[in-house]
């Protein structure tokens, strides 16, 4: 069996707290995408008996979830399965992913579980798993996880009701406040680590580039009840604007906005976003704000222009950041298959040893393309590794609590925000010339109609292909590790690079098409493509 329950970024569904055996959760996963206590027992148990496809030693486990209604059944029925099968639960409460993914290094633990959907509705809920070095799963382990779990759900084993409850309660629980602590620590040392590479942001919030009071918005996460206050100790007046959010993710945080979002002052003033609507006026290319998403593994911060605000995404951070950072040598840099066509040009201008890498979709994929091959990346300094996703995933080094010249890499909304504020110099100009780029989606796809190989990915390429011949570009088809039916085309030409992608979400039933274009390119030449493709995709996958 190679078929694997997860996606993207773990597993995610929309919960139901309805009893169902394990082999019937199984199917409401995977056809109506509907998430079940159950299916988190089987997990949990699953889980356990792959640890030997882990690193690390010992049987530990932390689990760590976001305010979602239905997360204390699940995490109770992942400890149940868990601790059913051998290993010693840790619970850490409320927290984001990336408190997870540090906890799971500081408790040495043998691997961590992160109970979240991200930036889905509140209604939705899942799992991120991490490994002792705090890396997200692979491939591989997924299908292993998957085919274990299938076996395990068609086995008999009760366990009586005494026994369950007992199982049900974790070795040990923090208190708690301890995520939030913990997380503020580790903060507190990835700001110095900043400094030192990225600079100072006072002379920023001096002259106005960084507006006071800046607002945020924790999508009414882990962070709302303590990282303005944070930045507001760092000279840097801060405002949380989701403290009144009905919900996790309700109208607030980083998942309503696209990479390429504007508004005009009235738009912003009139909208339910609670960022957008408490924006206040200001002189264009003054930072104004920035949104988290409810997990907080992500940022994107919003600008003032002079019609009213854009979107600053992860691509801008990530140029801003490696511009900042150009004097001490050479990055290692990993950017997605949906980022700027123009970035890793930029990037690379810095140093003639910068690497820069393309990679799948997903921050674990980022992760894979930075990380030392062993692991932990082992260096005196803060390692000049970055990865980006224009989403506003942006992936950074990290030390280990415990071992001094150990880092991890990880994906933290919060760290991403404090850097690219300490990058913000008035001698660090904003040099970077983006490209133009669109991503749009076949909704409600079959998306088992789009596999590499059939005769429908062979036609949209020829198709593609055909078209960019006409139009003077001289294009190819490129494959990248993790995106098993991903059609890319790259293409060069005298005026400048062309990529066209086509995807099936991880997430959602839905195939993506992106369409990115260097800035000598002109967007008129290449929309109508765009939409033919797009309008043949929806007849053939709807």
């Amino acid at each position: 069996m190679t078929f694997s329950y997860f996606g993207t970024d773990g597993i995610r569904g929309e919960t139901s707290l309805e009893h169902l055996d394990e082999e019937d959760a199984i199917l409401a996963l995977t056809e109506h995408r509907t998430l079940h206590p159950s299916l988190m027992r089987v997990l949990g148990e699953a889980l356990s008996h792959v640890q030997s496809l882990f690193p690390g030693n010992g049987q530990t486990v932390v689990v760590g979830w976001d305010d979602r209604p239905h997360n204390e059944a699940i995490v109770e029925a992942l400890t149940l399965g868990l601790q059913l099968s051998g290993s010693e639960v840790i619970h850490i409460g409320l927290c984001a992913t990336p408190t997870l993914h540090a906890a799971v290094l500081h408790n040495n633990a043998r691997m961590g579980c992160m109970i979240t959907a991200s930036h889905n509705p509140v209604s939705d809920s899942g799992i991120k798993v991490f490994d002792a070095h705090g890396f997200k799963t692979t491939p591989l382990q997924e299908q292993e996880i998957s085919r274990t779990l299938f076996a395990l759900a068609s086995e008999e084993r009760e366990v009586n009701l005494d026994e369950q409850k007992r199982l049900s309660e974790p070795a040990l629980r923090m208190a708690d406040n301890w995520a939030e602590t913990f997380h503020q620590t580790w903060l507190e040392r990835r700001w110095d680590d900043f400094e030192g590479v990225f600079g100072g942001c006072s002379a920023s919030v001096q002259n106005g580039r960084i507006a006071s009071p800046f607002h945020l918005d924790c999508a009414h996460g882990a962070g709302a009840s303590w990282l303005a206050n944070f930045l507001t100790m760092r000279g840097i007046e801060t405002r949380e604007v989701s403290d009144n959010a009905i919900a996790l993710n309700a109208n607030c945080g980083a998942g309503d906005f696209s990479p390429t979002q504007t508004w005009t002052v009235e738009e912003a003033a009139s909208s339910p976003h609670a960022l957008l609507s408490s924006l206040n006026s200001a002189e264009a290319g003054t930072l104004v704000g920035a949104a988290l998403d409810g997990d907080g593994d992500r940022c994107l911060l919003i600008e003032a222009t002079d019609e009213g605000y854009k979107v600053i995404d992860g691509d801008a951070m990530a140029a801003m950041l490696i511009e900042a950072g150009q004097e001490q040598g050479a990055w290692r840099f990993a950017a997605s298959i949906e980022s700027d066509v123009a970035l890793t040009g930029f990037v690379s201008q810095f140093h003639p040893k910068t690497v820069c890498l393309e990679t799948a979709v997903g921050d674990r994929w980022l992760s894979v393309g930075l990380r030392h091959p062993d692991g932990l990346i082992h260096s005196d300094s803060m390692p000049l590794r970055l990865g980006v996703e224009d989403s506003g995933h942006l992936v950074m080094p990290a030390s280990h609590s415990n071992h001094d010249g150990e880092w991890s890499l990880v994906g933290d909304g919060a760290a991403s925000l404090c850097a690219f504020l300490l990058a913000q110099d008035e001698s660090n100009p904003r040099s970077f010339n983006r490209g133009w780029k669109r991503r749009t989606s076949v909704k409600e796809s079959h998306r088992e109609r789009w596999q590499r190989g059939n005769t429908l990915q062979a036609t949209v390429s020829e198709k593609i292909l055909t078209a960019l011949k006409h139009n003077g570009i001289k294009a190819g088809t490129r494959t990248i590790e993790g995106e098993e039916n991903l059609l890319l085309v790259h293409g060069e030409g005298l005026e400048g690079t062309l990529s066209f992608g086509i995807r099936n979400s991880g997430t959602q039933a839905k195939t993506s098409l992106s369409l990115r274009l260097s800035p000598e390119l002109s967007s008129e030449k290449f929309l109508p493509l765009l939409e033919d493709i797009e309008g043949l995709l929806s007849k053939a996958l709807q």
